[in-house]
Protein backbone atom coordinates (compact mmCIF):
# COMPACT_ATOMS: atom_id res chain seq x y z
CA UNK A 1 0.00 0.00 0.00
CA UNK A 2 1.07 3.55 -0.81
CA UNK A 3 1.62 5.93 2.09
CA UNK A 4 -1.53 7.65 1.20
CA UNK A 5 -3.51 4.38 1.11
CA UNK A 6 -2.18 3.40 4.98
CA UNK A 7 -3.15 7.11 5.72
CA UNK A 8 -7.00 6.23 4.65
CA UNK A 9 -6.87 3.15 6.09
CA UNK A 10 -5.89 4.15 9.65
CA UNK A 11 -8.53 6.93 9.90
CA UNK A 12 -11.04 3.96 8.88
CA UNK A 13 -9.98 1.83 11.25
CA UNK A 14 -9.51 3.89 13.98
CA UNK A 15 -13.67 5.11 13.15
CA UNK A 16 -14.71 1.36 12.90
CA UNK A 17 -12.38 0.46 16.30
CA UNK A 18 -14.26 3.33 17.70
CA UNK A 19 -17.50 2.52 17.18
CA UNK A 20 -16.65 -1.27 18.78
CA UNK A 21 -15.22 -0.38 21.46
CA UNK A 22 -18.18 2.10 22.68
CA UNK A 23 -20.62 -0.64 22.11
CA UNK A 24 -18.10 -2.93 24.31
CA UNK A 25 -17.20 -0.47 27.05
CA UNK A 26 -21.18 0.20 27.37
CA UNK A 27 -22.17 -3.47 27.58
CA UNK A 28 -20.38 -3.94 31.12
CA UNK A 29 -21.52 -0.19 32.66
CA UNK A 30 -24.85 -0.83 32.30
CA UNK A 31 -25.31 -2.05 36.01
CA UNK A 32 -23.27 0.93 37.27
CA UNK A 33 -25.68 3.14 35.01
CA UNK A 34 -28.53 1.59 36.72
CA UNK A 35 -27.69 2.13 40.24
CA UNK A 36 -26.37 5.71 39.75
CA UNK A 37 -29.67 6.87 37.50
CA UNK A 38 -32.49 4.87 39.21
CA UNK A 39 -33.67 3.47 35.99
CA UNK A 40 -36.08 0.71 36.08
CA UNK A 41 -34.81 -2.59 34.19
CA UNK A 42 -37.42 -1.88 30.88
CA UNK A 43 -36.06 1.76 31.03
CA UNK A 44 -32.52 0.17 30.85
CA UNK A 45 -32.47 -2.28 28.28
CA UNK A 46 -33.71 0.76 25.82
CA UNK A 47 -30.00 2.25 26.36
CA UNK A 48 -28.95 -0.18 24.37
CA UNK A 49 -32.18 -0.61 22.30
CA UNK A 50 -32.11 2.68 21.38
CA UNK A 51 -28.45 2.39 19.95
CA UNK A 52 -29.72 -0.53 18.07
CA UNK A 53 -33.03 1.35 16.44
CA UNK A 54 -30.57 4.74 15.44
CA UNK A 55 -28.16 2.63 13.88
CA UNK A 56 -30.26 -0.46 12.50
CA UNK A 57 -32.93 2.08 11.12
CA UNK A 58 -30.98 4.94 9.18
CA UNK A 59 -28.43 2.48 7.97
CA UNK A 60 -29.40 2.04 4.44
CA UNK A 61 -30.23 6.01 4.33
CA UNK A 62 -26.58 6.32 5.42
CA UNK A 63 -24.98 3.95 2.39
CA UNK A 64 -27.36 5.52 0.23
CA UNK A 65 -26.22 9.23 0.95
CA UNK A 66 -22.90 8.42 1.17
CA UNK A 67 -23.08 7.21 -2.77
CA UNK A 68 -24.72 10.53 -3.36
CA UNK A 69 -23.27 13.49 -1.24
CA UNK A 70 -19.91 11.87 -1.00
CA UNK A 71 -18.44 9.07 1.19
CA UNK A 72 -16.01 11.81 2.68
CA UNK A 73 -18.58 14.39 3.64
CA UNK A 74 -20.72 12.09 5.04
CA UNK A 75 -18.05 10.53 7.26
CA UNK A 76 -16.41 13.38 8.58
CA UNK A 77 -20.08 14.62 9.49
CA UNK A 78 -21.49 11.41 11.32
CA UNK A 79 -18.46 11.52 13.16
CA UNK A 80 -18.75 15.09 14.63
CA UNK A 81 -22.15 14.24 15.85
CA UNK A 82 -21.18 10.81 17.02
CA UNK A 83 -18.32 13.18 19.15
CA UNK A 84 -21.16 15.45 20.86
CA UNK A 85 -23.55 12.85 21.52
CA UNK A 86 -21.20 10.35 23.06
CA UNK A 87 -20.23 13.57 25.05
CA UNK A 88 -23.98 14.23 26.50
CA UNK A 89 -24.15 10.73 26.96
CA UNK A 90 -21.36 11.30 29.58
CA UNK A 91 -23.51 14.22 30.63
CA UNK A 92 -26.64 12.82 31.21
CA UNK A 93 -28.66 13.55 34.76
CA UNK A 94 -31.68 11.63 34.14
CA UNK A 95 -32.07 8.08 31.96
CA UNK A 96 -34.19 10.07 28.85
CA UNK A 97 -31.70 12.23 28.39
CA UNK A 98 -29.05 9.38 28.30
CA UNK A 99 -31.85 7.32 25.82
CA UNK A 100 -32.02 10.30 23.36
CA UNK A 101 -27.86 10.35 22.92
CA UNK A 102 -28.28 6.61 22.26
CA UNK A 103 -30.45 7.17 19.82
CA UNK A 104 -28.71 9.77 17.90
CA UNK A 105 -25.11 8.05 18.47
CA UNK A 106 -26.73 5.16 16.96
CA UNK A 107 -27.87 7.76 13.74
CA UNK A 108 -24.10 9.06 13.48
CA UNK A 109 -22.68 5.41 13.65
CA UNK A 110 -25.81 4.01 10.57
CA UNK A 111 -24.19 7.06 8.28
CA UNK A 112 -20.43 6.60 9.33
CA UNK A 113 -19.97 3.18 9.15
CA UNK A 114 -20.83 2.09 5.55
CA UNK A 115 -19.06 5.48 4.60
CA UNK A 116 -16.09 4.50 6.00
CA UNK A 117 -16.29 1.03 3.89
CA UNK A 118 -17.14 2.34 0.96
CA UNK A 119 -14.31 4.39 1.23
CA UNK A 120 -12.22 1.59 1.35
CA UNK A 121 -14.21 -0.17 -1.14
CA UNK A 122 -13.48 2.47 -3.39
CA UNK A 123 -10.28 3.77 -2.34
CA UNK A 124 -8.71 0.59 -3.13
CA UNK A 125 -7.94 -0.98 -6.68
CA UNK A 126 -10.14 -4.37 -6.22
CA UNK A 127 -8.04 -7.66 -5.66
CA UNK A 128 -5.23 -8.37 -3.13
CA UNK A 129 -4.79 -5.09 -1.46
CA UNK A 130 -8.55 -4.08 -1.19
CA UNK A 131 -8.84 -8.01 0.34
CA UNK A 132 -6.15 -7.19 2.89
CA UNK A 133 -7.12 -3.72 3.71
CA UNK A 134 -11.00 -5.42 4.34
CA UNK A 135 -9.59 -7.70 6.50
CA UNK A 136 -7.83 -5.04 8.70
CA UNK A 137 -10.67 -3.22 8.93
CA UNK A 138 -12.93 -6.27 9.78
CA UNK A 139 -10.28 -7.44 12.31
CA UNK A 140 -10.06 -3.68 13.90
CA UNK A 141 -13.36 -3.51 14.74
CA UNK A 142 -13.64 -7.05 16.68
CA UNK A 143 -10.87 -5.87 18.47
CA UNK A 144 -12.37 -2.72 19.43
CA UNK A 145 -15.29 -4.67 21.00
CA UNK A 146 -12.89 -7.56 22.25
CA UNK A 147 -10.79 -4.85 24.32
CA UNK A 148 -14.25 -2.34 24.97
CA UNK A 149 -15.22 -5.51 27.21
CA UNK A 150 -12.08 -5.07 29.00
CA UNK A 151 -11.83 -1.05 29.55
CA UNK A 152 -15.82 -0.87 30.42
CA UNK A 153 -14.89 -2.65 33.36
CA UNK A 154 -12.03 -0.86 34.35
CA UNK A 155 -13.43 2.93 33.51
CA UNK A 156 -16.29 1.91 35.01
CA UNK A 157 -14.51 1.50 38.30
CA UNK A 158 -13.92 5.29 37.50
CA UNK A 159 -17.35 6.30 37.39
CA UNK A 160 -19.55 4.89 34.37
CA UNK A 161 -19.25 8.42 32.68
CA UNK A 162 -15.62 7.70 31.74
CA UNK A 163 -17.24 5.23 29.37
CA UNK A 164 -19.00 8.18 27.15
CA UNK A 165 -16.28 10.43 27.80
CA UNK A 166 -13.33 8.15 26.35
CA UNK A 167 -15.25 7.93 22.84
CA UNK A 168 -15.43 11.68 22.71
CA UNK A 169 -11.54 11.80 23.44
CA UNK A 170 -10.95 9.33 20.20
CA UNK A 171 -13.42 10.55 18.30
CA UNK A 172 -11.69 14.08 18.48
CA UNK A 173 -8.60 12.32 17.38
CA UNK A 174 -10.03 10.17 14.35
CA UNK A 175 -11.95 13.61 13.39
CA UNK A 176 -8.08 15.59 13.11
CA UNK A 177 -6.83 12.93 11.40
CA UNK A 178 -9.38 12.12 8.57
CA UNK A 179 -9.88 16.20 7.76
CA UNK A 180 -5.85 16.11 6.90
CA UNK A 181 -5.76 12.55 5.70
CA UNK A 182 -9.06 11.22 3.50
CA UNK A 183 -8.98 13.05 0.11
CA UNK A 184 -12.25 15.06 -0.80
CA UNK A 185 -14.24 13.11 -3.24
CA UNK A 186 -16.13 15.22 -6.14
CA UNK A 187 -18.44 17.69 -4.42
CA UNK A 188 -21.43 16.79 -7.34
CA UNK A 189 -24.98 16.88 -5.90
CA UNK A 190 -28.15 14.96 -7.32
CA UNK A 191 -28.84 16.21 -10.96
CA UNK A 192 -25.43 17.46 -11.54
CA UNK A 193 -23.29 15.39 -14.10
CA UNK A 194 -20.65 13.28 -12.60
CA UNK A 195 -17.06 12.27 -13.72
CA UNK A 196 -15.39 8.42 -13.66
CA UNK A 197 -12.53 9.52 -15.35
CA UNK A 198 -10.75 13.14 -16.75
CA UNK A 199 -12.86 13.95 -19.86
CA UNK A 200 -15.62 11.21 -19.38
CA UNK A 201 -18.85 12.46 -18.25
CA UNK A 202 -21.30 9.61 -17.12
CA UNK A 203 -24.59 11.73 -17.11
CA UNK A 204 -26.64 13.47 -14.25
CA UNK A 205 -26.59 11.98 -10.71
CA UNK A 206 -29.50 10.36 -9.81
CA UNK A 207 -32.22 12.60 -7.57
CA UNK A 208 -32.18 10.87 -3.93
CA UNK A 209 -35.53 9.12 -3.65
CA UNK A 210 -37.11 10.87 -0.86
CA UNK A 211 -40.00 8.26 -0.67
CA UNK A 212 -38.15 5.26 -0.73
CA UNK A 213 -35.68 6.79 2.20
CA UNK A 214 -38.58 7.52 4.21
CA UNK A 215 -40.76 3.86 3.85
CA UNK A 216 -37.44 1.67 4.37
CA UNK A 217 -36.52 3.93 7.46
CA UNK A 218 -39.89 4.12 9.24
CA UNK A 219 -40.06 -0.26 8.19
CA UNK A 220 -36.56 -1.04 9.38
CA UNK A 221 -37.23 0.78 12.83
CA UNK A 222 -40.74 -1.11 13.40
CA UNK A 223 -38.91 -4.00 12.39
CA UNK A 224 -35.75 -3.67 15.11
CA UNK A 225 -38.21 -2.66 17.29
CA UNK A 226 -40.47 -5.75 17.12
CA UNK A 227 -37.56 -7.85 17.80
CA UNK A 228 -36.23 -5.90 20.55
CA UNK A 229 -39.30 -5.58 22.46
CA UNK A 230 -40.05 -9.46 21.36
CA UNK A 231 -38.81 -10.34 25.17
CA UNK A 232 -40.32 -7.54 26.91
CA UNK A 233 -44.21 -7.37 25.47
CA UNK A 234 -46.56 -9.21 24.96
CA UNK A 235 -46.86 -11.49 21.72
CA UNK A 236 -49.73 -9.20 20.00
CA UNK A 237 -48.24 -5.91 20.37
CA UNK A 238 -45.19 -7.37 19.09
CA UNK A 239 -46.41 -9.06 15.84
CA UNK A 240 -48.40 -5.56 15.72
CA UNK A 241 -45.06 -3.90 15.19
CA UNK A 242 -43.71 -6.32 12.79
CA UNK A 243 -46.28 -6.69 10.37
CA UNK A 244 -46.47 -2.85 10.37
CA UNK A 245 -42.74 -2.98 9.30
CA UNK A 246 -43.18 -5.97 6.81
CA UNK A 247 -46.02 -3.75 5.27
CA UNK A 248 -43.50 -0.89 4.78
CA UNK A 249 -41.33 -2.89 3.57
CA UNK A 250 -43.26 -4.12 0.84
CA UNK A 251 -45.01 -0.76 -0.03
CA UNK A 252 -40.30 0.31 -0.23
CA UNK A 253 -40.05 -2.62 -2.62
CA UNK A 254 -43.13 -1.09 -4.96
CA UNK A 255 -41.47 2.66 -4.48
CA UNK A 256 -38.16 1.28 -5.73
CA UNK A 257 -39.49 -0.58 -8.57
CA UNK A 258 -41.11 2.17 -9.89
CA UNK A 259 -39.15 5.06 -9.41
CA UNK A 260 -36.39 6.63 -11.52
CA UNK A 261 -33.52 6.78 -9.16
CA UNK A 262 -33.82 4.04 -6.66
CA UNK A 263 -32.56 3.95 -3.20
CA UNK A 264 -31.44 0.48 -3.89
CA UNK A 265 -31.30 -0.68 -7.13
CA UNK A 266 -33.53 -4.06 -6.62
CA UNK A 267 -31.20 -5.93 -9.33
CA UNK A 268 -28.50 -6.03 -6.99
CA UNK A 269 -30.41 -8.63 -5.09
CA UNK A 270 -30.07 -10.77 -7.86
CA UNK A 271 -26.18 -11.74 -6.52
CA UNK A 272 -25.40 -14.76 -5.36
CA UNK A 273 -23.06 -13.89 -3.63
CA UNK A 274 -24.03 -10.58 -2.31
CA UNK A 275 -27.33 -12.50 -1.06
CA UNK A 276 -25.06 -15.25 0.46
CA UNK A 277 -23.22 -13.14 2.67
CA UNK A 278 -25.79 -10.82 3.82
CA UNK A 279 -27.92 -13.97 4.54
CA UNK A 280 -24.53 -15.79 6.49
CA UNK A 281 -23.47 -12.71 8.18
CA UNK A 282 -26.95 -12.08 10.02
CA UNK A 283 -27.13 -15.68 11.23
CA UNK A 284 -23.41 -15.42 12.31
CA UNK A 285 -23.70 -12.51 13.70
CA UNK A 286 -26.83 -13.23 15.35
CA UNK A 287 -25.27 -16.40 16.74
CA UNK A 288 -22.04 -14.64 18.35
CA UNK A 289 -24.25 -11.86 19.86
CA UNK A 290 -26.53 -14.35 21.73
CA UNK A 291 -24.18 -16.93 22.95
CA UNK A 292 -22.23 -14.00 24.18
CA UNK A 293 -25.38 -13.02 25.96
CA UNK A 294 -25.46 -16.26 27.86
CA UNK A 295 -21.82 -16.64 28.47
CA UNK A 296 -21.89 -13.66 30.23
CA UNK A 297 -25.02 -14.42 32.32
CA UNK A 298 -23.48 -17.81 33.13
CA UNK A 299 -20.25 -16.26 34.46
CA UNK A 300 -21.89 -13.27 36.71
CA UNK A 301 -25.40 -14.73 37.53
CA UNK A 302 -24.20 -18.57 38.10
CA UNK A 303 -20.48 -18.28 38.95
CA UNK A 304 -20.21 -14.54 40.52
CA UNK A 305 -17.73 -13.68 38.46
CA UNK A 306 -16.97 -9.79 38.49
CA UNK A 307 -17.30 -7.53 35.60
CA UNK A 308 -13.47 -7.10 34.56
CA UNK A 309 -12.78 -10.95 35.53
CA UNK A 310 -15.91 -11.53 32.70
CA UNK A 311 -13.88 -9.28 30.54
CA UNK A 312 -10.91 -11.02 30.64
CA UNK A 313 -12.33 -14.04 29.85
CA UNK A 314 -14.22 -13.13 27.10
CA UNK A 315 -10.52 -11.41 25.93
CA UNK A 316 -9.64 -14.67 23.91
CA UNK A 317 -12.80 -14.11 21.67
CA UNK A 318 -10.78 -11.33 19.47
CA UNK A 319 -8.03 -13.70 18.16
CA UNK A 320 -9.31 -11.97 14.35
CA UNK A 321 -7.81 -8.68 15.50
CA UNK A 322 -4.02 -10.08 15.06
CA UNK A 323 -4.74 -13.15 12.93
CA UNK A 324 -7.75 -11.88 10.31
CA UNK A 325 -4.39 -8.84 8.69
CA UNK A 326 -1.65 -11.64 8.60
CA UNK A 327 -3.15 -14.80 7.94
CA UNK A 328 -6.37 -14.44 6.31
CA UNK A 329 -4.99 -13.16 3.16
CA UNK A 330 -2.95 -15.72 2.48
CA UNK A 331 -5.80 -18.18 2.76
CA UNK A 332 -8.39 -16.19 0.52
CA UNK A 333 -5.83 -15.64 -1.85
CA UNK A 334 -5.15 -19.52 -2.01
CA UNK A 335 -8.53 -21.01 -1.32
CA UNK A 336 -10.76 -18.30 -2.16
CA UNK A 337 -13.96 -16.44 0.09
CA UNK A 338 -16.35 -19.02 -0.04
CA UNK A 339 -13.92 -21.93 1.20
CA UNK A 340 -12.73 -20.18 4.09
CA UNK A 341 -15.62 -18.72 4.99
CA UNK A 342 -17.19 -21.88 5.28
CA UNK A 343 -14.50 -23.40 7.80
CA UNK A 344 -15.05 -20.09 9.61
CA UNK A 345 -19.00 -21.29 10.13
CA UNK A 346 -17.84 -24.63 11.01
CA UNK A 347 -15.45 -23.50 13.67
CA UNK A 348 -18.27 -21.48 14.83
CA UNK A 349 -20.80 -24.58 15.34
CA UNK A 350 -18.09 -26.37 17.29
CA UNK A 351 -17.67 -23.61 19.34
CA UNK A 352 -21.48 -23.78 20.40
CA UNK A 353 -21.24 -27.41 20.24
CA UNK A 354 -18.93 -28.04 23.03
CA UNK A 355 -20.24 -25.35 25.30
CA UNK A 356 -23.52 -26.88 25.00
CA UNK A 357 -23.14 -29.01 28.31
CA UNK A 358 -21.54 -26.24 30.48
CA UNK A 359 -21.66 -27.22 34.23
CA UNK A 360 -22.09 -25.05 37.20
CA UNK A 361 -18.47 -25.71 38.63
CA UNK A 362 -16.79 -26.03 34.92
CA UNK A 363 -12.78 -24.48 35.29
CA UNK A 364 -11.71 -21.33 32.60
CA UNK A 365 -10.07 -24.03 30.86
CA UNK A 366 -13.11 -26.28 30.06
CA UNK A 367 -14.65 -23.20 28.52
CA UNK A 368 -11.16 -21.98 26.53
CA UNK A 369 -12.05 -24.24 23.54
CA UNK A 370 -15.34 -22.83 22.73
CA UNK A 371 -14.23 -19.07 23.12
CA UNK A 372 -11.02 -19.42 21.02
CA UNK A 373 -12.86 -21.23 18.09
CA UNK A 374 -15.31 -18.01 18.23
CA UNK A 375 -12.66 -16.25 17.57
CA UNK A 376 -10.83 -18.28 14.97
CA UNK A 377 -14.65 -18.43 13.36
CA UNK A 378 -14.58 -14.56 13.39
CA UNK A 379 -11.12 -14.70 12.11
CA UNK A 380 -12.64 -16.65 9.24
CA UNK A 381 -16.00 -15.81 8.33
CA UNK A 382 -16.25 -12.20 9.28
CA UNK A 383 -13.52 -10.57 7.00
CA UNK A 384 -14.31 -12.68 4.10
CA UNK A 385 -17.80 -11.80 4.24
CA UNK A 386 -17.29 -8.37 3.86
CA UNK A 387 -15.05 -9.08 0.95
CA UNK A 388 -17.80 -11.32 -0.42
CA UNK A 389 -20.54 -8.37 0.54
CA UNK A 390 -19.08 -5.92 -1.28
CA UNK A 391 -16.65 -7.77 -4.42
CA UNK A 392 -17.85 -6.59 -8.33
CA UNK A 393 -20.27 -3.89 -6.95
CA UNK A 394 -19.90 -0.22 -8.85
CA UNK A 395 -18.06 2.22 -7.61
CA UNK A 396 -21.98 4.24 -7.35
CA UNK A 397 -23.36 1.44 -5.26
CA UNK A 398 -20.98 0.78 -2.82
CA UNK A 399 -22.39 2.89 -0.18
CA UNK A 400 -25.41 0.78 -0.17
CA UNK A 401 -23.62 -2.46 -0.21
CA UNK A 402 -21.70 -1.47 3.24
CA UNK A 403 -25.34 -0.57 3.94
CA UNK A 404 -27.03 -3.22 3.35
CA UNK A 405 -24.12 -5.69 5.60
CA UNK A 406 -24.53 -3.60 8.52
CA UNK A 407 -28.50 -3.81 8.36
CA UNK A 408 -27.83 -7.52 8.51
CA UNK A 409 -25.15 -7.23 11.21
CA UNK A 410 -27.50 -5.04 13.28
CA UNK A 411 -30.89 -7.43 12.49
CA UNK A 412 -28.58 -10.39 13.04
CA UNK A 413 -27.41 -9.15 16.77
CA UNK A 414 -30.87 -8.28 17.72
CA UNK A 415 -32.67 -11.68 16.76
CA UNK A 416 -29.51 -13.33 18.93
CA UNK A 417 -29.95 -11.89 21.48
CA UNK A 418 -33.70 -11.61 21.43
CA UNK A 419 -34.32 -15.28 20.14
CA UNK A 420 -31.42 -16.65 23.57
CA UNK A 421 -32.74 -14.37 26.02
CA UNK A 422 -36.28 -15.65 24.64
CA UNK A 423 -35.46 -19.53 25.11
CA UNK A 424 -33.31 -18.60 28.54
CA UNK A 425 -36.03 -17.05 30.05
CA UNK A 426 -38.47 -19.81 28.83
CA UNK A 427 -36.90 -22.58 30.30
CA UNK A 428 -35.14 -21.14 33.42
CA UNK A 429 -38.63 -22.03 36.23
CA UNK A 430 -36.88 -21.16 39.53
CA UNK A 431 -33.46 -19.11 40.69
CA UNK A 432 -31.91 -21.56 41.66
CA UNK A 433 -28.37 -22.94 39.94
CA UNK A 434 -30.06 -26.19 38.82
CA UNK A 435 -32.53 -24.01 36.85
CA UNK A 436 -30.18 -21.36 35.66
CA UNK A 437 -28.32 -23.67 34.60
CA UNK A 438 -31.15 -25.47 32.13
CA UNK A 439 -31.78 -21.98 31.42
CA UNK A 440 -28.41 -21.63 29.87
CA UNK A 441 -28.41 -25.14 28.14
CA UNK A 442 -31.98 -24.20 26.49
CA UNK A 443 -30.63 -20.78 25.37
CA UNK A 444 -27.38 -22.27 23.92
CA UNK A 445 -29.43 -24.14 20.83
CA UNK A 446 -30.31 -20.96 19.54
CA UNK A 447 -26.47 -19.82 18.32
CA UNK A 448 -25.82 -23.56 17.70
CA UNK A 449 -28.99 -23.82 15.46
CA UNK A 450 -27.96 -20.00 13.63
CA UNK A 451 -24.35 -21.19 12.82
CA UNK A 452 -25.62 -24.25 11.60
CA UNK A 453 -28.47 -22.53 9.37
CA UNK A 454 -25.12 -20.27 7.79
CA UNK A 455 -22.93 -22.92 7.28
CA UNK A 456 -25.42 -24.85 5.04
CA UNK A 457 -26.34 -21.43 3.20
CA UNK A 458 -22.52 -20.61 2.96
CA UNK A 459 -22.52 -24.25 1.30
CA UNK A 460 -24.06 -23.51 -1.65
CA UNK A 461 -21.11 -21.32 -2.88
CA UNK A 462 -19.01 -24.05 -2.35
CA UNK A 463 -19.58 -25.40 -6.16
CA UNK A 464 -16.16 -25.96 -8.06
CA UNK A 465 -17.01 -23.41 -10.23
CA UNK A 466 -18.37 -20.93 -8.61
CA UNK A 467 -15.78 -21.04 -5.97
CA UNK A 468 -13.40 -20.69 -8.63
CA UNK A 469 -15.37 -17.83 -9.74
CA UNK A 470 -15.80 -15.98 -6.91
CA UNK A 471 -11.67 -16.52 -6.08
CA UNK A 472 -11.39 -13.70 -8.83
CA UNK A 473 -11.39 -16.11 -12.17
CA UNK A 474 -14.17 -13.45 -13.73
CA UNK A 475 -15.76 -10.97 -11.84
CA UNK A 476 -19.34 -10.55 -13.27
CA UNK A 477 -19.85 -7.17 -15.07
CA UNK A 478 -22.04 -5.64 -12.78
CA UNK A 479 -20.33 -2.01 -14.10
CA UNK A 480 -22.25 -2.76 -17.43
CA UNK A 481 -25.38 -3.70 -15.44
CA UNK A 482 -25.50 -0.36 -13.70
CA UNK A 483 -25.05 1.42 -16.87
CA UNK A 484 -27.82 -0.29 -18.43
CA UNK A 485 -29.72 0.44 -15.40
CA UNK A 486 -29.21 4.22 -15.92
CA UNK A 487 -29.60 3.49 -19.14
CA UNK A 488 -32.98 2.16 -19.55
CA UNK A 489 -34.09 1.69 -15.89
CA UNK A 490 -34.34 -1.17 -13.42
CA UNK A 491 -36.13 -3.57 -15.60
CA UNK A 492 -33.73 -3.79 -18.10
CA UNK A 493 -30.84 -3.89 -15.44
CA UNK A 494 -32.41 -6.88 -13.84
CA UNK A 495 -32.56 -8.77 -17.07
CA UNK A 496 -28.60 -8.16 -17.73
CA UNK A 497 -27.89 -9.46 -14.31
CA UNK A 498 -27.19 -12.93 -13.94
CA UNK A 499 -26.38 -14.68 -10.58
CA UNK A 500 -22.51 -15.33 -9.81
Amino acid sequence: MSARERGILLVLCGAVFLEGIDIGMLNVALPAIRADLGMPVGELQWIMSSYVLGYGGFVLLGGRAADLYGRRRMFVGSLVVFLLFSGLGGLAGAGWTLILARFVTGVAAAFMTPAGLSLITTGFAEGRRRNKALLIYSGTSAAGFALGLVFGGLLTGLGWRWVFFAPVALSALILAAALVLVPRGPRTEPGTATRTQPGTATGPRPGFDLAGGVTITAALVLLVLGIERATHSGWPQTLAVLAAGAVLLGVFVLIERRTAAPLIRLGMLRSGPLVRANAVALLFVGAFFGFQFLVVLYLQELRDWSTLETSLAMLVTGLDAALAPTVVPWLVGRFGTPRVIFVGLLAAVAAYALFLPVGAEWPYLAMLPSLALVGIAFTLAYGPLTIMATDGIPRAEQGVASALLFTSVQFGAALGLSGAAAANAAATEADTPAALLDGYRAGLFIPLCAALLAATVAGFGLRGRRARHERGAGVPAYENVAAAHTSHGNDVADEVLTDR
